[in-house]
């Protein structure tokens, strides 16, 4: 709320950028998907919006730009994805050489994040991710896969 000179109260909206975001990371279709169950029930309790994060990785012999999966076909599938959710959905492309680093770069600081893995008693790729990314202080979330 803000009083201007002439003692008249203008409600401020609230913005996005204090709305609280969600971001589900890909890993895989099945545990991307068992991340945005969690994150949509997690947002709509909160009154949060989620982001879908999809890194893609450009090997270094193809130019950074031409990624080796069709970016039209990835982008309509994930379009579908983020359609089927209850909260507001937005979905993230990054073309990058390095997960980590693009990662490191493009989340928020504090950031929640949820990632969808299959429980194992051996480290998985998505528990040693959630482990680097709690190393950067964000707040991660395991959703387990069926």
């Amino acid at each position: 709320m803000r009083i201007t000179a002439t003692g008249q109260v203008i409600q401020r909206q609230p913005t996005t950028e204090t709305q609280l975001n969600v971001t589900v990371l890909f890993t895989s279709v099945e545990g991307t998907m068992a991340a945005l169950r969690s994150a949509g029930a997690l947002a709509s309790k909160l009154g949060g919006r989620i982001t879908i994060v999809v890194p893609e990785v450009v090997p270094y012999h193809l130019p950074i730009n031409k990624p080796p999966v069709l970016h039209d076909w990835n982008e309509k599938r994930f379009r579908v994805l983020a359609a089927e959710s209850s909260v507001e959905t937005s979905v993230r492309f990054y073309l990058c050489r390095d997960e980590d680093e693009m990662l490191a770069r493009r989340l928020k600081p504090h950031s929640l994040v949820v990632l969808g893995a299959k429980k194992h008693w051996w480290p998985t790729r998505e528990s040693r991710l959630a482990k680097r990314l709690r190393g950067l202080g964000h707040e991660v979330i395991l959703a387990e896969t069926e």
